[in-house]
């Protein structure tokens, strides 16, 4: 491999091989045989300048790409580590986060950043189809997997459908899975985007502020009333949302 990196580039037949690709399809080439399994602390940036001969530049782009592309988790301090696989997270049901990351053989943890009574700003009153100023109970709390944020969760829920909400403790019971547990839905609205963070939102997810986010904004109806409004920011390499559904004109099941 150190010979085979010198001069700068590798000839693959008519095509030139960057050298930080080449880095890259060594770092996976063992991920994939196994000899760095999931969890495994990989090698240094240094290591790898001493170990391949390539420049420090070149070392850091390869596991900066790789860590976005989520099969690296890079923790500030500790070292890089192989990502656990990521099973996508299901799009078209109501989940507990807590849930998936059991699922996933992982640990889940929550820290909450608030939790008020408080009167509905203009776009929350909209949203939650409310009165303006209307009293609402407002929840910010991060999720952790195995003690990384994977989950910034922002929600409003309304007083009315859910009255004892804010009586839990929301670092034992996800506000999820109190709502599904307590509240019917029978309708749910999702939208989802790609951004960058805003805000504290990338140091409340331990990134770095131009890192891009995945983001899903969820309303949930019971009968007639808006039940909670709810934006779930994910970490762009760590998060994957799916879905499997029948087309339209087949038999279907809402799943609340």
């Amino acid at each position: 491999m150190t010979e085979s990196l010198e001069g700068g580039q590798l000839a693959t037949g008519s095509t030139a091989v960057p050298l930080y690709q080449q880095v890259k399809d060594f770092i996976t080439a063992r991920i994939e045989s196994g000899d760095w399994p999931p969890g495994c602390r990989i090698p240094s940036e240094n290591d790898i300048v001493a170990s391949l001969g390539v420049s420090r530049m070149t070392a850091h782009r390869a596991v900066r790409e790789l860590s976005a592309e989520g099969r690296l988790d890079r923790v500030q301090g500790v070292g890089t580590f192989v990502a656990a696989r990521r099973e996508p997270s299901a799009l078209l049901e109501i989940r507990s986060i807590a849930r998936e990351i059991a699922e996933r053989g992982g640990s889940h943890s929550a820290t909450v950043i608030s939790a008020d009574r408080e009167a509905a700003n203009d776009e929350a009153a909209r949203m939650m189809q409310l009165a303006p100023e209307a009293l609402v109970f407002h929840v910010v709390v991060v999720h952790r997997e195995n003690g990384r944020p994977i989950q910034l969760e922002d929600r409003y829920v309304n007083p009315g459908v859910a009255p004892k909400f804010l009586d839990q403790d929301f670092t034992r019971i996800t506000p999820s899975q109190y709502l599904t547990d307590h509240v019917t839905a029978t309708e749910v609205e999702h939208v989802i985007e790609a951004r960058r963070p805003e805000g504290a939102e990338y140091k409340l997810l331990e990134i770095d502020r131009y890192e891009p986010c995945l983001v899903l904004r969820r309303r949930t109806w019971s009968l007639s009333r808006v039940v909670t409004r709810v934006k779930l920011v994910h970490p762009g390499n760590l998060y994957r949302l799916g879905g499997r559904f029948k087309p339209a004109g087949a038999a279907r099941t809402l799943v609340a």
